[in-house]
């Protein structure tokens, strides 16, 4: 029987329009929902995931899709349905609870509140049958409703203490200085947790952890934890082989088997990665890793108005990966090459990947590169060279084949904060390669975020979809955004850009500071009031929004004479939250960079001139990986102190704490004196 769609058939997101024809009555995040609960007397069932979470859909099916179970839950309660991507906010308080009261926490999550939004039991995903200690949905639902009518008392009490768990969440202020050796530490504890042999931190499942990685290659002792792992990851099946870009996560040791979904952020912050690692190494690898995730992106996930999408799905026609496994039969129509690509990707008859929920499906082979292709010249008495040749024709014509088949869905909706990070991955790489396509597709994010997502009332709006942007008063938007556009002004050279930048910095210090805490609050001005006010130091996927707010201080006050807040602000961060950092190093990489910054002098290089007249000097700055040097490109001086009283055509200024190198337009020159601030031998 056809049943009308419910309310969440009006929303914009994408994972909410997933859920439309669910018999489950759902209401999206708001008023509405929280009167129609006071008025039934009710409590609030929350269940928050997103469009590309692989559980989400499995507890879906198990359970919002079925009919006694909707029954069930529009008799005894009002049900919120709510896309942790587009409400960040909402998703971070109550995860807090999920992991207050079961000591872990994830997606799909659930949570049982009162009408008035206090939560009072919560946990994750839940089976439709008892199953490995966890009771079946319909028993909790049976029991959260017996429980409501019967011992009311009993859940007041416990809203009322995960509530106050909440509000005392706040670290505690510190004004301690940080130990000198505090770099030194924060490494010592990486490699501690280091995985000698296959790369990363820790044992399975593993993450990509860019943030931690990008603060590693700041660090001399650091560097080659961070590009032995990028170089395991590279080979390994969390890699797209064919078609570019990263999957979320590997669920083994060895980079081998993903998680399939991709995310905007994963990328476009592993874009900025390999391009460091490709500075500070100059292995050709990387920068081909890079080029190729770029090339995903602009082909997948880039929408016609400048915006980029968000994530794709893990799973396609009900199946887990089945868009990117592979069978040897499957690699038969690479006629006589087939049996060594076979063996260059490690695909096996036995194969290494079965979706458990789906085993008719067989096992298959997710591509990855267990051995170099060197090697494997030389195992086959093959040339190189040749191989070369013909894996390149091989990997095109594997692509082609694939996208034969039904795409991984994508979903479309534009969240500003991700954007940020591909406007600074886009921009990086237009500066380091000199190629003006990646520094048109910056340039024309920067312009669809300016027409379509800033707030009237200042600062900038999280997510926009069909025409609607909305959601106000997030740290993240306003921190990530601003550090794209500082990369954007150090690729383009439009002040525009940088000052844009420093409205959004200031937007930052006025509305999200809390001066008696020494922190970044992830709400305030416009935004929503909830039942508490979170402040994120911890990366999750993504930098953490105190950290990016710290870094876009500093960019600020290097770049803006006499405005020495945004480094102060930033000090006070790190001494807030270096304890924990010290005892969870793995977890604040974009913390410990801001700690790398603040400990680096204060260098600068302008470049004077047209672009035409730069270019040669610009690519060989490129060439050196300075990661907290003021880089100012302009066609004559003035507009920022760095500027100030110089002149030229295609000459370069370099300067290391106030004190300046004579100015050259010749390239050799140039390099011996950022050799000199690079600490190059």
């Amino acid at each position: 029987m056809n049943r009308p769609p419910n309310r969440l058939a009006q929303e914009s997101s994408p994972y909410l329009r997933q859920h439309q024809d669910n018999p489950v009555d759902w209401y999206p995040w708001g008023e509405e929902a929280f009167a129609a609960a006071r008025e039934r007397d009710v409590p609030l069932l929350l269940s928050v995931g997103y469009s590309t979470c692989h559980w989400c859909h499995v507890m879906a099916h198990e359970s919002f899709e079925n009919a006694q179970i909707a029954e069930f839950m529009n008799a005894h309660f009002v049900n919120i349905k709510i896309d942790r991507e587009e409400r960040p906010d909402v998703d971070g308080i109550y995860m807090s609870a999920v992991q207050a009261l079961t000591g872990s926490g994830g997606w799909p999550m659930t949570v049982f509140a009162l009408p008035s939004g206090e939560p009072f039991y919560a946990g994750t995903y839940f089976p439709p049958q008892d199953r490995q200690g966890l009771p079946s949905f319909a028993r909790l639902l049976s029991s959260m409703a017996t429980t409501w009518q019967e011992q009311r008392e009993k859940i007041l009490g416990n809203a009322e203490a995960v509530t106050a768990h909440l509000r005392e969440q706040t670290p505690p202020q510190t004004e301690s200085p940080l130990p000198e050796d505090f770099l030194t530490q924060g490494v010592e504890n990486l490699s501690r947790v280091y995985d000698a042999r296959y790369g990363g931190f820790g044992r399975a499942p593993k993450f990509p952890a860019p943030t931690t990685l990008s603060f590693l290659l700041t660090q001399p002792q650091g560097r080659d934890m961070a590009l032995a792992t990028l170089t395991m990851m590279g080979r390994g099946g969390i890699y797209d082989q064919l078609g570019g870009g990263w999957h979320r996560y590997s669920v083994d040791q060895y980079w081998l088997v993903p998680h399939f979904e991709k995310m905007l952020y994963d990328n476009a912050q592993l874009t900025r990665t390999l391009l460091s690692a490709y500075q500070v190494s100059q292995n050709p690898d990387f920068l081909r890793l890079a080029r190729e995730t770029l090339s995903y992106l602009e082909r997948e996930m880039l929408g016609p108005e400048g915006g980029f999408y968000s994530a794709q799905d893990a799973d396609q026609n009900g199946i887990e990966g089945q868009f990117f496994v592979w069978t040897p039969q499957e690699l038969k129509l690479l006629g006589e090459d087939a049996e060594w690509v076979q063996a260059y990707f490690g695909v096996t008859p036995e194969g290494n990947f079965q979706d458990p929920h789906r085993p008719e499906f067989g096992r298959r082979s997710v591509l990855s590169v267990p051995k170099d292709l060197g090697v494997l010249a030389a195992e086959l008495g093959r040339d190189e060279t040749e191989l070369s040749e013909k894996l390149a024709r091989a990997r095109q014509l594997l692509f082609e084949e694939r996208q034969k088949r039904t795409p991984p869905g994508t979903d479309d909706k534009i969240l500003t904060s991700w954007n940020g990070l591909a406007l600074g991955a886009f921009a990086e790489a237009a500066r380091i390669t000199a190629e003006p396509h990646f520094l048109e597709i910056a340039k024309q994010n920067a312009e669809f975020v300016w027409k379509h997502l800033r707030d009237p009332d200042g600062g900038l709006l999280h997510t926009y979809k069909s025409g609607v942007a909305k959601v106000r008063g997030l740290l993240e938007d306003q921190a990530l955004y601003g550090l794209g556009l500082v990369s954007l002004y150090q690729a383009g050279g439009d002040l525009k850009h940088l000052h844009w930048a420093r409205e959004l910095w200031q937007f930052c210090a006025a509305h999200f500071w809390d001066e008696d805490a020494g922190l970044f609050y992830s709400t305030g001005g416009p935004a929503e009031k909830l039942l508490t006010r979170q402040a994120q130091a911890f990366d999750s996927a993504v930098m953490s929004d105190n950290a990016a707010a710290a870094l876009l201080g500093m960019w600020m006050s290097r770049y803006f004479a006499g405005e020495t807040e945004g480094e102060r602000l930033a000090r006070r961060t790190v001494q807030t939250f270096g304890d924990q950092m010290l005892s969870a190093a793995g977890g604040f990489g974009g913390l410990w960079q801001v700690a790398a910054f603040l400990d680096s002098p204060h260098t600068e290089v302008a470049l004077l001139g047209t672009p035409e007249q730069r270019r040669p000097l610009e690519v060989e700055l490129a060439r050196h990986f300075l990661p907290f040097s003021v880089i100012a490109p302009a066609a004559i001086g003035g507009g920022l102190e760095v500027l100030e009283h110089r002149s030229g055509a295609g000459v370069a200024y370099v300067c290391v704490n106030r004190a300046c190198d004579l100015p050259t337009s010749q390239v050799d020159v140039l390099a011996q004196q950022l050799g000199k601030i690079s600490g190059e031998r």
